[in-house]
């Protein structure tokens, strides 16, 4: 039977200060008006971040989710877990227009002229 390894405290508080870098650009295009003008998105809301409005949504009780639906132009109905579910989906569809990310495009000129010969023996 192996031995069993024994981590040090020391590596395991090392372990929790790491973070992940997903190598994407935050660059969001802005796609309203309000955008350009200097509108966040977050008026409506109070917040872009999901799980900070699930907080907020499950810290509401019945009549003050119906007031915030309301408010965001939501039918506001009486069974709680539909409406919760209904403001989670519009706040998402929110955040996602809000967050369009910037498209690059590159131009076929950027092609050496050998790769751009190649291509064009197919036509």
């Amino acid at each position: 039977m192996a031995a069993k390894r024994k981590t040090s405290k020391k590596a395991i508080k090392s372990m929790k200060n790491l973070s992940q870098a997903h190598g994407k650009e935050d660059k969001f295009e802005a796609t309203t008006l309000e955008q350009i003008w200097g509108d966040d998105g977050s008026s409506a809301y109070g917040t872009l971040n999901e799980n900070a409005y699930t907080k907020q949504v499950d810290d509401m009780n019945l009549s003050d989710l119906q007031a915030h639906a309301s408010t965001v132009g939501i039918i506001p109905i009486d069974n709680r877990s539909t409406l919760r579910e209904r403001l989670l989906r519009e706040f998402r569809k929110h955040v996602s227009s809000y967050k369009k990310p910037v498209h690059s495009s590159e131009s076929p000129a950027s092609l050496d002229p050998e790769t751009l010969k190649i291509l064009s023996e197919g036509r």
